[in-house]
C-alpha cells in the first residue's frame, strides 16, 4: 500500500543534508521550496515536475557502482524512478533498484541523503517538459550482483567509480563520484585488511 505521510519527513532529511553540504545551498533551497509550495509533489501528475528517487547502488566492496543505460533518455544514469505518490523516498529508491536490476537485497548506507539534482526532462510522445526533483540514496547490494536488464534500460554495468567518466561526464553523475570516492576514502578498513578498495562494512546503515 503506497504510503501518503505528511512532506515533513522529506524537509528534515533535506533540512539535514543542507547541514552536511552548504556548498550545494542554492539547489537545496530550490528542492525544499518545491516540496513545502506543492502539496502534490510525489505525484507523477504535477506537470511542472515531481519528486523522483535514485539509487547509487554499490556492490559489497563499494569498489563498483551499478549504472543503467536508460533506455528513453539514452544515457548512463543511476537507478531510480517515479514516486508515485510515495513520500518515503528512500523506499521508492529500494523499489526502483529492484525494479531496474532484478536484484533484491539492499541495505542503505550512510545517514540521510547522499545527493540531490533538479533537472529538465524533456518533451516526449505528448508528455510536456517538466522538472525531476530528485533525492538520491547510497544502498549497498547484498548477496548475488547478477544483474537483469529490465525493459527500461539498454544495459547495466557495474563500474568502478573512476571508471563512470568513461560512460557519462553528466555534472551531477560526476558530482556523485566525487562524493563516493571521499567517502571511501575515508574508510580504513580495507586498508587494514591489505585491500585496494576500502570496504562499506563499517559504513552505518540507516533505514529513514
Amino acid at each position: 500500500m503506497i504510503r501518503r505521510v505528511h512532506r515533513q519527513s522529506l524537509l528534515n532529511q533535506l533540512s539535514e543534508y543542507a547541514s552536511r553540504h552548504p556548498e550545494e545551498a542554492d539547489v537545496n533551497r530550490d528542492f525544499t521550496n518545491f516540496v513545502k509550495s506543492e502539496s502534490r509533489c510525489f505525484e507523477r501528475s504535477l506537470a511542472v515536475g515531481h519528486i523522483t528517487g535514485s539509487a547509487w547502488v554499490v556492490n559489497s566492496t563499494g569498489c563498483e557502482v551499478l549504472l543503467t543505460h536508460h533506455r528513453k533518455l539514452d544515457r548512463w544514469l543511476q537507478l531510480g524512478g517515479h514516486a508515485d505518490g510515495d513520500s518515503d523516498v528512500l523506499a521508492v529508491a529500494m523499489k526502483e533498484a529492484e525494479e531496474e536490476s532484478g536484484l533484491t537485497d539492499f541495505s542503505p548506507v550512510g545517514s540521510g541523503i547522499f545527493d540531490i539534482d533538479i533537472h529538465l526532462i524533456p518533451e516526449r510522445k505528448g508528455d510536456p517538459a517538466h522538472l525531476h526533483y530528485d533525492v538520491r540514496y547510497v544502498l549497498r547490494a547484498n548477496g548475488d550482483t547478477n544483474y537483469i536488464v529490465s525493459d527500461e534500460s539498454h544495459d547495466l554495468r557495474w563500474v568502478k567509480p573512476d571508471e563512470v567518466k568513461t560512460l557519462t561526464t553528466e555534472s551531477s553523475m560526476m558530482r556523485m563520484v566525487a562524493k563516493w570516492s571521499e567517502q571511501l576514502a575515508n574508510t580504513t578498513d580495507s586498508k587494514e585488511e591489505g585491500h585496494s578498495c576500502p570496504s562499506i562494512n563499517r559504513l552505518q546503515l540507516v533505514r529513514e
